[in-house]
């Protein structure tokens, strides 16, 4: 098999670089090791920014995320049994979220795929990356009991945080930096109208609490728990007894709860690997840096990269630029690095640290007193929420 691009991963973040690639013409082949079916029961974030939902619109797949998507023009930060609304249209010149799950983003991206026959390989196991610092890097995979060589030009490791992309960079070759958090996100997902008609993220003394929606009949609601904590020892009661007690009394009068139809428990990290790429090999999304969910960046925070992939392959395939290739991981690194600030902020600012009731906590208040009544403060808050500029590779 040759290729132009191999992209190493079909998550959202492989399968938009391969449609936006696809429609300028680039050849590319996909490699999963995963098949179809479980890509789509994966459940994650559902908050896109500004720029997530443009790359969508020139990718061509915004149909149904139009349809039924929630556009979002502010949320709420709770604290001392109130809430205070960050008018994100208003302070950021018009910009907004849309509200429209990832598992939706991947289903219609996979069918765009399928419609425009660009090739998936679903289930192809023990992916392998060669010579990668050569002009002429090839990737061996198995299917079938074969094993299948691809040719390619250049190789995108859209695969995550455990592919095999990020593993195959010689140790020397590449540094990381992480912070793990003392806590998780307990998460529920319910067949319940969402208690807001926008996200709210609520800090409270017995943890932090986020509500959030996938649409206007589906809810998704977290409460920050011990790392040690299992989720069969959450009944449904007991989740939404804790979570009405970390809302202002208004919201939690009106909770509408119900059977959750997923529930589990997620670490909180932050995670960045540097540089973000190896000879023809870039990393994209998960693959190369990881932020806690606090600021909704983790989806986003790979469709730049996407994005600054997708102009440095236009540049190399329809100009001859190879002089920008190494410019890719500078670029996505600025911009990686102020969203990981923001939601180690946020998750700083938000979260229980202590039994104590220490200095650290007096912080948290003192914070959110001055950001929620400056306006200075809340748009820096709106402008890091809707998302920053793209970075331009020159």
């Amino acid at each position: 098999m040759k290729t132009q691009v191999a992209i190493i991963g079909a998550g959202p973040s492989g399968l938009l670089l391969g449609q936006l690639l696809q429609r300028q013409g680039i050849d590319n082949v996909i490699l999963e090791r995963k098949s179809g079916e479980y890509v789509l029961s994966r459940i994650r974030a559902g908050v896109l920014e500004q720029g997530m939902v443009d790359l969508l619109r020139e990718a061509g797949v915004e149909r149904r995320m139009d349809a039924e998507g929630l556009p979002h023009d502010g949320f709420a930060l709770a604290f001392d049994n109130r809430h205070v609304r960050v008018d994100l249209a208003e302070l950021t010149g018009g910009k907004r979220v849309m509200v429209y799950g990832q598992t939706e983003v991947t289903r219609d991206l996979m069918e765009a795929r399928e419609a425009s026959g660009g090739q998936t390989v679903y289930e192809a196991d023990n992916v392998q990356l060669h010579d990668l610092e050569s002009d002429a890097p090839w990737v061996t995979f198995e299917k079938n009991g074969e094993t299948v060589r691809l040719d390619c030009d250049y190789v995108a490791g859209c695969d995550g945080y455990h592919g095999v992309s990020r593993q195959t960079i010689p140790e020397d070759r590449i540094k990381t930096f992480e912070k793990v958090y003392p806590f998780g996100w307990l998460g529920i997902l319910s067949d319940t109208p969402p208690v807001s008609h926008e996200l709210i993220y609520a800090r409270h003394e017995r943890g932090f609490a986020l509500c959030s929606m996938r649409s206007e009949t589906r809810s998704r609601y977290y409460v920050q728990v011990p790392l040690d904590e299992k989720v069969e020892d959450w009944s449904d009661a007991r989740f939404w007894e804790e979570l009405k007690c970390r809302l202002p009394d208004e919201v939690a009068a009106k909770l509408v709860t119900g059977p959750s139809i997923e529930k589990s428990i997620a670490p909180l990290r932050s995670f960045v690997a540097e540089p973000m790429q190896y000879g023809r090999l870039f990393l994209v999304g998960d693959a190369a840096h990881i932020v806690p969910p606090t600021g909704a960046k983790g989806l986003n925070l790979a469709a730049s990269d996407v994005s600054t992939l997708y102009s440095l392959m236009c540049k190399v395939y329809h100009e001859g630029r190879s002089d920008l290739i190494e410019r890719y991981s500078e670029t996505c690194l600025r911009r990686v690095w102020k969203a990981e600030r923001f939601s180690w902020w946020m998750t700083s600012m938000l979260h229980k640290f202590s039994e104590e009731e220490d200095f650290g906590a007096r912080m948290q208040q003192a914070e959110l007193d001055y950001v929620t009544g400056s306006r200075a403060g809340l748009t820096t808050i709106a402008e890091n929420y809707v998302g920053l500029p793209y970075e331009a590779l020159e």
